[in-house]
């Protein structure tokens, strides 16, 4: 059974992964003394002679067996079904960090490391991180060829039938790679023989435990009703007295977030239903510190070409140079949204309820460039510095379709939990202006829950290469 094999895969891997480093330590080795890199400036011997291989290979007492534990730690040999790539390549990357970090300490430590070839430590780094990215690449691609073909499956009951049991199901039967293999419904609602997508009831909660003594099953994946959780505690006690491994998958999980976070009350686990890193205080801290100073810094750069801006929108048409628009902030309240003028002076009536169109007469010849190239939101830096808005967040909307869309999309004032920003997550994944508001909501709460200072950077630093020229503005 899928125990038996992962606990045999495992040893199989961890036998692999120490080909690996040898194989990695080998090849920068012959890299660094032998290959044409040698010559490479960089790469140029600090002296004509060096140490053999034999003496370099002896250190391979100390790196093995301390890397395959630090590959543990990492994560790196946890059941990979349903995980992400990205997320096991970052663990490969963590791991050879921390384990180059400690062969130049145990270098240091045994007063050889001047006798070390500084490239080749960096080669064995690099070298080591992209054969195993390679090694668990294969790996994956013959374990989802096998699972597809009906061997190393994991076999699984679901008790209960709900909303949660059909995502449970559409999910599975969408990754035939993860290698589940799903044996049928306990349900005490629907008849026997019922089916979602090629998966029958095949009996009542009742009939649980005749299941678990006549099958040998993997996984129990619990996924009742919401209105059925009174059976709850007594399917989990029948589960646990097989020893069967045993999931819940909530009814609820439409509101509740992927990662939530949990609060242990003195022994009671509180699940919150949205996890905000930023309403913890250090992080509101430093988040305002980089705003500060990134709008100052900002406002610096942009100087010039705000002032030739605001010449041209004085000289070219009448009104303000600035226009300020009344939008929904942090806890739903209002402030004043800088911009430069675009548009002819409007009507308050006609300009709250009013979007922009495609040739819309109201946008003036300057207006027009500075829409599409978002130079019209420079401004907004003072509001960076009054405390309004932050330079990454949720873009604010106006109170109109705050109103309208509060109705009409689930969770859409949760993005009131945090400040807005200049730029965000939405606009450098193209939805800004004219575009999917769930799918700008979707994003949002994305940055919502998993904020972090390097994310902010990260768009930062794409809203300079794709998030300024705006298709959707007009």
């Amino acid at each position: 059974m899928i125990k038996d094999n992962q606990k045999m895969l495992n040893r199989i891997h961890v036998i692999l992964d120490a080909l690996v480093i040898v194989i990695s330590y080998l090849v920068s080795y012959y890299l660094r003394f032998y290959s044409p890199l040698k010559q490479i400036a960089l790469l140029t011997l600090e002296n004509k002679r060096f140490l053999s291989l034999p003496v370099y290979a002896r250190n391979l007492i100390y790196v093995l067996p301390v890397y395959l534990i630090i590959y543990y730690l990492s994560g790196l040999y946890m059941p990979k079904r349903g995980k992400r790539k990205r997320v096991e390549i970052f663990n490969v990357v963590k791991a050879n960090s921390f384990g180059i970090a400690y062969f130049t300490l145990i270098l240091t430590f045994l007063k050889v490391s001047s006798n070390y070839s500084r490239p080749f430590l960096a080669l064995f780094y690099v070298v080591n991180i992209l054969l195993t990215i390679l090694f668990r690449y294969i790996l994956s691609y013959s374990l989802r060829t096998a699972r597809k073909r009906g061997y190393n499956l994991k076999h699984v009951i679901l008790v209960g039938y709900s909303r949660a049991t059909e995502s449970y199901i559409d999910r599975i039967f969408a990754n035939p790679q993860w290698g589940y293999y799903i044996h049928g419904i306990l349900d005490d609602n629907m008849e026997v023989g019922t089916m979602y997508k090629k998966v029958p009831v095949i009996g009542t909660v009742y009939h649980l435990e005749a299941f678990l003594s006549k099958m040998v099953l993997d996984e129990i994946a619990i996924t009742l009703s919401i209105n059925e959780y009174s059976k709850l505690e007594q399917i989990v006690g029948i589960c646990e007295k097989s020893g069967v491994h045993t999931k819940f998958v909530p009814d609820y999980h439409n509101f509740i977030p992927t990662l939530p976070y949990i609060e242990d009350l003195n022994g009671l686990p509180v699940i919150n239903i949205r996890n905000v890193p930023l309403s913890n205080t250090f992080n509101k801290i430093i988040k305002r510190v980089v705003d500060i100073f990134g709008a100052i810094f900002a406002l610096l750069i942009f100087a010039l070409p705000m002032i030739i801006v605001a010449i041209l929108i004085k000289f070219t048409s009448k009104g303000p140079i600035i226009f300020s628009q009344i939008r929904i902030g942090k806890h739903n309240q209002e402030f004043k949204m800088y911009k430069f003028r675009s548009m002819e002076v409007q009507t308050e009536g006609t300009e709250k309820k009013a979007w922009t169109t495609n040739k819309d007469p109201r946008v003036t010849g300057i207006g027009k460039f500075i829409r599409k190239t978002s130079i019209d939101e420079l401004p907004q830096l003072f509001n960076v510095l009054k405390g309004d808005m932050s330079l990454v967040g949720p873009r604010p909307e106006r109170p109109f379709f705050v109103d309208k869309f509060k109705e009409e999309i689930p969770r859409y004032m949760i993005k009131h939990q945090v400040c807005p920003g200049l730029t965000g997550w939405a606009q450098i994944n193209g939805y800004r202006g004219d575009t999917s508001i769930r799918k700008r909501i979707d994003h949002d709460l994305y940055y919502i829950e998993n904020w972090t200072l390097g994310l902010d950077i990260k768009i930062l630093f794409l809203t300079i290469f794709k998030g300024f020229i705006n298709k959707n503005a007009y």
